[in-house]
């Protein structure tokens, strides 16, 4: 029989074991029984990662209660399609407008405005703009091509819209070329229905560099863009991790700490969140998200000095200072160099987050072939302690793919609605023999609490 203080022991072992499983519990819960939702959408051409690409800014876009899609057929034509949240059935429309797929860079990009107009970019590396827009709310019967405001629009490559609290659209995009280029905003006012250029020349190159940016608006309409110096075309010539921000819809930016920039910002006036040296495998065209308090978060992967293994890394702003998370769970090294765009054997990440102090989590999103080429995620729950659990949303291999997500769904209803297509990319700007694969949409909604 045991004594008083033996039964006192044995509870408290039970009591403490109690804990640990709900501790335990609580934080392994982001991916246990991990729940998604696949749907079907159509065909496209897979010769390449042209549909899959990071920077398209956006394959997805939620306006009330309709979800948006566009991407490449077999035959280069754009489509465009919509269909009700929650819904599996598409309507799509093949349009009047093809592009050159065999260029990986010329993706589309498209957005809906505050008045339910969907507006699309497409077919873009160093030529003139492609633009239209939808002749009706919530159409898909799209203009013929026409300019935004005639300014500095024959040689843009990577269109991006983004979408602003009242309505209004941002478009950013590169004016020239790889090593020499200018990154211009355009505004697009829903009250007039009339585009306007901001800058011409937001982050200047001086003609021995260029930009290549991510940029996000938070809860609050501030524009946040972060961005990499590449020196030439190789891409081994990226360096360092630069920031700035806009609280005033993108007239005037300013640093972390409040400083106004003297625009456009340069190498020299720059803000840099991270110094990273040329030759580190940094990737360019990545992404940035913020907290609930408007604090930065970017993602993209990089070789530490004495490494040979690329890893990726989260730098972040805790409102006081620039940190760095490593995500060490690769295991296999690779090189980046050379022009054009790269056989990867891992994505560029998406990044989004909720939350803010100690209470803020991260989801990054991302591909890599250790883990079969499937769609994978890594959480994020404690940046100070460095917590992390890495799962995979998917079943079967998507080849190229990077993470794009519906970033109005994000917002409003904390779902998770990703563009996901096996597609295939060639070193060098190559093709590959790959048949047109199935498009779909991949949808997971991440525990928040």
């Amino acid at each position: 029989m045991l004594k008083r203080y033996d039964w006192y022991g044995f509870l408290k072992f039970i009591l403490l074991s109690s804990l640990w499983i709900v501790s335990f519990q609580a934080k392994s819960q982001e991916h246990r029984d991990v729940q998604v939702t696949i749907t079907d959408v159509d065909s496209g051409w897979a010769g390449n990662s042209i549909n899959t690409v990071v920077f398209r800014k956006n394959a997805l876009t939620t306006h009330g209660d309709t979800q948006f899609i566009s991407y490449y057929d077999a035959g280069g034509n754009v489509v465009v399609g919509k269909r009700k949240t929650g819904e599996e059935k598409w309507q799509l429309k093949q349009t009047a407008f093809k592009g050159n797929i065999k260029d990986a860079h010329n993706s589309i990009s498209i957005a809906v405005d505050g008045e339910g107009y969907l507006h699309m970019a497409w077919d873009h590396h160093n030529n003139p703009l492609r633009y239209c827009r939808s002749t009706q709310p919530l159409s898909l019967d799209m203009t013929e091509k026409m300019p935004m405001t005639g300014k500095a629009e024959n040689s843009v490559s990577y269109p991006e819209f983004y979408n602003m609290p009242n309505g209004d659209l941002l478009f950013l995009y590169r004016d020239g070329g790889s090593g020499r280029g200018n990154m211009v905003i355009n505004k697009y006012n829903v009250s007039t229905r009339q585009w306007s250029q901001l800058h011409s020349n937001l982050i200047d190159g001086e003609g021995k560099r260029n930009a290549y940016w991510q940029a996000c608006v938070d809860g609050k309409g501030t524009i946040h863009v972060s961005w990499v110096w590449r020196e030439s075309p190789d891409v081994a010539s990226n360096h360092d991790m630069c920031y700035a921000r806009s609280e005033d819809e993108g007239l005037t930016w300013e640093k972390s700490n409040g400083e106004k920039y003297l625009l456009p910002v340069n190498a020299v006036t720059a803000e840099y969140a991270y110094v990273i040296p040329e030759k580190s495998e940094l990737i360019n065209q990545t992404s940035i998200s913020t907290d609930a308090a408007g604090h930065p978060f970017i993602a993209s992967y990089w070789r530490e000095q004495g490494s040979s293994i690329p890893q990726y890394h989260i730098i972040y702003h805790n409102g006081k200072k620039w940190q760095s998370l490593a995500l060490n769970f690769r295991t296999t090294g690779f090189s980046l160099s050379g022009a054009g765009s790269k056989r990867i054997p891992i994505a560029r990440p998406q990044i989004v987050v909720k939350g803010y102090g100690k209470k803020v989590k991260a989801w990054m999103l991302f591909r890599d072939e250790e883990r079969g080429s499937k769609v994978s995620v890594a959480a994020i729950y404690n940046f100070k302690k460095g917590k992390y659990s890495v799962t995979n949303l998917s079943e079967t291999p998507v080849g190229s793919w990077e993470p794009i997500y519906d970033a109005q769904l994000w917002k409003k209803k904390n779902v998770l609605s990703l563009f996901v297509q096996r597609t295939v990319q060639a070193d060098a700007e190559g093709l590959t023999n790959t048949p047109p694969q199935m498009v779909q949409v991949l949808e997971w909604r991440p525990g928040l609490n």
